[in-house]
């Protein structure tokens, strides 16, 4: 045995005492890496880490680069200091009206406060979800159902002010809350349908209505315009016209006057205007007027003044039918008794003929 022992080489026994030597080497910077780990905290941009110490909160570490105490300071949470969105599913809600509607909800949240969000509350994600669906069912108790359907803007005021008071102590500030959508039943839906259906027809045709009445009240305003328009034109061609045949029968009546006409010229003017009496389809009956007779009898007596009543050539009358001539050289008749003579425009009166009376026979020389 000891001449074994005297053979192993020399190095075997420190060759054993290196390897326990090598491992606690290895185990220590295993520990020194670990705690440099430990120790130097990276937090991102808009984060936030709560540090105990010992079980105890210690500090709050902003964004970059910070330094702890390696197994006795502990990050316990980190915080997301963005605006959050959370959606909530549907609840339902009873409104006034003991109608059940199913309400979506959308929170807009940011936390203000890492330790309060961290230690006032133990989860306030669903602590803010539990407020918001007692919120809303109060909200809405005390409204309608067409009240909460047309009334989004006053729900959201009055939730936004509820939570953003009560979770002002966890550290969170509520920003927005939106009502997603608002599901009334399905015969609620139906009747809701039917009852827009029948507005619109009602709306519709009281377009209609409306319409109808515009059109004929201005067919009317024009038709007045145009019946006032023609009257007025037939007044003007009326008054024209009447103008134009008070011209006419006023340039006769000089031409008569000027032209001194005597019984003789106007018997047969009135001989030739019978004629256009009996024109017309319709002139079955022709009545001719007790004027005729004395235009006849004056017109023979001319006729015979100028014949001598043999045709021997014109006669003398005689002297008791002579009648005595005025300054002018024109046979002057005074008036016979009975009605006046009816004047005239020009002022010249002349005798009215009656067919009774025997007037005078005129000698034109």
């Amino acid at each position: 045995m000891s001449s074994k022992s005297r053979a192993q080489p020399p190095w075997s026994s420190r060759g054993e005492s290196v390897e326990p030597v090598l491992i606690v080497l290895v185990v220590l910077v295993v520990v020194a890496f670990i705690a440099l780990i430990k120790t130097i905290q990276v937090i991102p941009q808009a984060s936030a880490a709560i540090v105990e110490r010992f079980g105890r909160y210690t500090r709050t570490l902003n964004a970059g680069l910070n330094i702890v105490v390696p197994f006795i300071d502990t990050v316990r949470n980190r915080i997301d200091l963005r605006e959050q969105v959370v959606p909530f599913p549907p609840q339902p809600v009873i409104t006034q009206d003991n109608l059940v509607v199913n309400i979506d909800t959308v929170i807009y949240y940011q936390v203000t406060d890492p330790r309060a969000a961290t230690y006032e509350v133990a989860s306030y994600i669903q602590a803010i979800e539990q407020l918001t669906v007692t919120t809303l069912r109060n909200i809405i108790g005390s409204m309608d159902l067409e009240s909460t359907l047309t009334s989004r803007e006053v729900i959201n005021a009055g939730l936004r002010g509820v939570l953003d008071e009560a979770t002002g102590k966890w550290g969170i500030r509520v920003n927005r809350v939106e009502l997603k959508a608002i599901e009334p039943p399905t015969s609620i839906q139906d009747s809701m349908e039917k009852q827009m259906r029948a507005d619109r027809d009602k709306r519709a045709a009281i377009l209609t209505a409306e319409g109808s009445r515009q059109a004929a009240i201005l067919r009317a305003e024009g038709e007045k315009q145009a019946d006032v328009l023609r009257a007025e034109g037939e007044a003007q061609a009326a008054v024209l016209r009447a103008d134009g045949e008070a011209a006419a029968i006023r340039t006769v009546f000089e031409a008569i006057h000027d032209g001194d006409a005597d019984q003789k010229l106007l018997a047969y003017q009135y001989l030739q205007t019978l004629p256009e009496l009996a024109k017309g389809d319709s002139n079955k009956l022709w009545i001719i007027p007790s004027e005729v007779g004395d235009a006849l009898k004056g017109l023979g007596g001319a006729f015979t003044g100028l014949t001598g009543g043999n045709g021997a050539g014109p006669a003398a009358a005689p002297t008791s039918a002579q009648v005595p001539l005025d300054p002018a050289g024109r046979p002057s008749v005074s008036p016979p008794a009975g009605p006046r003579p009816v004047d005239t425009e020009k002022g010249a009166a002349r005798p009215r003929v009656e067919p009774t009376r025997e007037y005078p026979k005129i000698d034109p020389e």
